[in-house]
This record gives C-alpha cells, structure tokens and sequence, in this order.
C-alpha cells in the first residue's frame, strides 16, 4: 500500500501559479498535491522549492535523507528551471554561445544521483515528467524590459524555446528508463487537449489551476493502477 510519500521538485511541484491580473506568484491552494492527498488519502510532505534546479534539489534531499525511509515513494519533479537560460545575457550577446543553468550532462548525472540516494536511503523514487510549456506567452515573459529581437535572433523562432524544454523533457524519460524507476507521464495529459494552452499561466511555463487538476488526475490513475496491482 502507499500511504505518504514525498516530493522534491521545483515550482511547479511546490504549486506556484501566476496570479496574472497582478503579474504575481502565489501558491495555489489546490496545487496537484494537495488534490492527490484529499482524493487518495496519502499523506505528502512537499519539499519543492520555487526556481529549484537538480544541484538545489539534490542539497534539499541529502538535508532530509534520514527521513527518506519513513515514506512508501520519494516523487521527483525537475527539468524545467534546469533547461532554463540566462535571458538578460541573451538578450546582450545573440552571437555568443549560452548553455543552460544545468547543462545535459550534469543533469542527467545529478538526476541519477537524486534517484541512487534515495534507494540507498531505504525509499523508492518516482519521476514525473513535464508539463508542457507554450512557448510564445514564455517568449513574451522572459523578454520583458529585454531587447527581444535579439533573444528571437538567437533562438531562430520562438518555437525553439519549446523544443529545449522537450529535450529535457525527454532526457527525464529515458533517466526513468535507464535506472529502472516508476514513471509518471504527466505530459501527454496535456498534449492530447487541442488547447493546452488554456491549462498553462500566463507566463508560458506553470500550470494553472485546471492544469493542476489534470495534473492530479494523472497521478490519480498511477496510483489506482499501483493499488490494484499491489492487491493483486
């Protein structure tokens, strides 16, 4: 049986949304997590932190390893501030090369690292995949008060900024694979609706409400799934 679990993870796990009338972010009081713990009965501990990346990550989950052992499944939730890129920079330099806050590399290396701890730590890892962004309110956001034609020079098209964030993406998949881990696709969810924009804020990259909700029904389903293959 699963009866808490807990999860490390960036904004998006911790349930930050963007209160757009006002530009601010707040949390959502009926953030994916919360949801699954009213509709399953789980009880979660939410360690997520806004911004968090695989290296903050990995120092919040060392910080807690002793505890890791008390809870059935440790979730993790990483990969959208990782691919995410130093923007003012661009915006400066569209010549110039840039790599993202993590690079590939150290990404999957970190990731897998996150995945190896908590096993030694006598709990059993879960990785999420990502929600999908929309790249053209992401453009508009990340470029505020920036020289935007130069960010667009140095993407080619706005639609590049989707495609890194799905290479990432897809880096999260084949790390469940590779290290053998329970995976949770939380990404089709969204590309199956014909507007999966009107599930993401304003700012082209958190869900929103109804994207938390999607977002729980989705585990929802895993964990029904898991339940009765368990009885079985």
């Amino acid at each position: 049986m699963i009866d808490s679990v807990c999860i490390f993870g960036d904004s998006v796990a911790k349930g930050v949304v963007l209160k757009s009338t006002e530009e601010k972010y707040v949390l959502l009081k009926d953030s994916f997590v919360n949801r699954i713990q009213e509709s399953s009965g789980i009880t979660v501990k939410n360690y997520s932190r806004f911004g968090s990346t695989v290296t903050r990550g990995m120092k919040e989950l060392l910080k807690h390893r002793c505890e890791l052992s008390q809870y059935d499944h440790v979730l993790l939730e990483f990969g959208g501030n990782d691919c995410d890129l130093n923007w003012p920079q661009v915006a400066a330099n569209p010549e110039s090369d840039f790599q993202a806050k993590t690079p590939m590399g150290i990404f999957v290396q970190k990731y897998t690292q996150m995945v190896q701890e908590i096993r030694a730590a006598g709990s059993c890892p879960v990785i999420l995949s990502l929600p999908p962004i929309e790249p053209n309110r992401y453009f508009s956001w990340i470029s505020r008060g920036l020289n935007a034609d130069n960010i667009l020079k140095w993407l080619g098209d706005t639609g590049h900024i989707y495609r890194w964030h799905e290479m990432y993406n897809f880096a999260v998949c084949r790390l469940a694979n590779d290290t053998h881990t329970p995976f949770v696709d939380i990404t089709t969810p969204f590309l199956e609706m014909r507007h999966y924009e009107k599930l993401i804020c304003m700012d082209g990259i958190h869900p929103s409400e109804a994207g938390h909700k999607l977002i729980a029904e989705a585990l929802d389903s895993a964990i029904s799934h898991y339940r009765k293959a368990y009885a079985s």
